[in-house]
């Protein structure tokens, strides 16, 4: 059988994970980290994946837990926050379907350095720690993409800090919607899918819901961009960037 001929590798996991309710089936080679694995590392893949539910704000990792595995979404949408010492919640980033999350735990065999919440009702896959180092140890390919994710963390978290820098709110929250549709890889050119809600985007720029929402109206009234089902339509990019930019 060619290369061509294969069938795509799929997994069914029985519901013997409480969190499961139902048999789920899922395309492996459309994770785009285990996509050209070899058939044996896929095998112990299957092997030893477990598929777990969460529900809506339901809180999957623990800052501090046990980097006991690697995960990956498979539906819904997550958000990484930290909180700080007075407790408040500051959202770090967001993660969508095909994202992998939790490896510098699995990485340094250390604890976990934040904390993952559910933004909507989600699947996640659970793989063990060995077989994840074994991956990262044995296949080229899933270790060639680890170091441009890396990478381009690196370079996310710099983009961040430097929006976090901005001192003018409104500019803040633009930036923000900018650097969004920047990151976003599918989905309509001028359209923004998956908007957090205000509450999420006040918390990952270290603002008030209050002022998040008079920003995006504001953007809304000026005809810049437009509401909808699936987020937000950009109608006039370049006058979105004037306003990130600020006045000359």
């Amino acid at each position: 059988m060619t290369e061509s001929q294969k069938q795509p590798e799929t997994t069914q996991e029985p519901g013997t994970d409480a969190a499961v309710a139902q048999n789920v089936q899922v395309h492996l080679r459309k994770i785009p980290l285990l996509a050209e694995l070899s058939d044996d590392d896929m095998a112990r893949v299957k092997a030893d994946l477990r598929f777990r539910q969460y529900q809506k704000r339901e809180v999957l990792l623990q800052k501090g837990g046990s980097g006991d595995g690697l995960l990956f979404l498979l539906a819904g949408q997550l958000q990484v926050i930290d909180v700080t010492e007075d407790g408040r919640a500051i959202g770090l980033r967001l993660l969508k379907p095909g994202d992998f999350f939790g490896e510098i735990a699995v990485i340094t065999n250390s604890v976990r350095t934040a904390s993952v919440v559910a933004l909507t009702d989600v699947l996640v896959a659970f793989l063990p720690a060995p077989t994840a180092m074994h991956l990262f140890a044995h296949s080229p390919s899933v270790a060639n993409q680890m170091l441009r994710y890396l990478a381009e963390k690196i370079q996310r978290d710099s983009e961040f800090r430097t929006l976090l820098s901005i001192n003018n709110t409104a500019r803040r929250i633009y930036t923000f919607l900018v650097m969004m549709k920047k990151n976003q890889k599918e989905g309509p050119e001028d359209t923004l899918a998956n908007l957090p809600t205000h509450q999420d985007i006040a918390n990952m720029i270290n603002t008030s819901r209050e002022t998040v929402t008079r920003a995006l109206l504001t953007l809304v009234q000026q005809g810049i961009v437009e509401k909808s089902s699936n987020g937000l339509i950009i109608r006039d990019p370049l006058a979105l960037q004037k306003l990130v930019e600020g006045p000359n």
